[in-house]
């Protein structure tokens, strides 16, 4: 009898691996951060990636990182966590989020008075600043689990033209 496989995807890995998938669709040049929210029985509740407010378009607001705040992407970019969350059409308390950086002190808020229980993450190339720090110790004072993961997913995604593909 064949054995199975074993060099499968972990949950924790499969859902990053998700979050990973929802930031494919952030028009940000620079940082592209998706997210994704599961229940307590590995069900996805929510996705969401860093993008600008829906009416918004992002083809009139900018995505530079440098200059004034007003010609810059931080007044006005939606974060994948907050994304996620106010995209749920479910309640998203007791929910594990998958994030691939980690969140900002604003986020922070947010995820707390949601009631999210567990924050997984890959990236914290932000923890020695300001933000990540306040964000880190309300996290912490709130009793939300965080957990690194030791593995980094990786997708390859490729668009290839469907042969079978007919227009109507």
């Amino acid at each position: 009898m064949e054995e199975k496989r074993k060099d499968v995807l972990t949950w924790d890995e499969y859902f990053m691996g998700l979050a990973h998938l929802s930031a494919l669709r952030s028009k940000d040049p620079n940082t592209q951060v998706g997210a994704a929210i599961v229940d307590e029985n590995h069900r996805v509740v929510s996705v969401g990636y860093n993008g600008m407010p829906k009416g918004c378009s992002d083809d009139v607001f900018p995505w530079s990182r440098e200059g004034a705040i007003l010609q810059t992407k931080y007044a006005f970019v939606v974060h994948a966590e907050l994304n996620a969350i106010l995209n749920s059409k479910y309640p998203v308390s007791g929910c594990t989020l998958y994030v691939s950086l980690f969140p900002c002190n604003e986020c922070a808020k947010a995820i707390i008075q949601a009631g999210i229980r567990r924050i997984v993450y890959e990236s914290d190339k932000y923890q020695n600043t300001d933000t990540t720090i306040a964000s880190r110790r309300m996290l912490k004072a709130a009793g939300i689990e965080l957990v690194q993961l030791e593995n980094t997913v990786v997708l390859h995604v490729e668009k290839v033209c469907n042969p079978e593909y007919r227009e109507n």
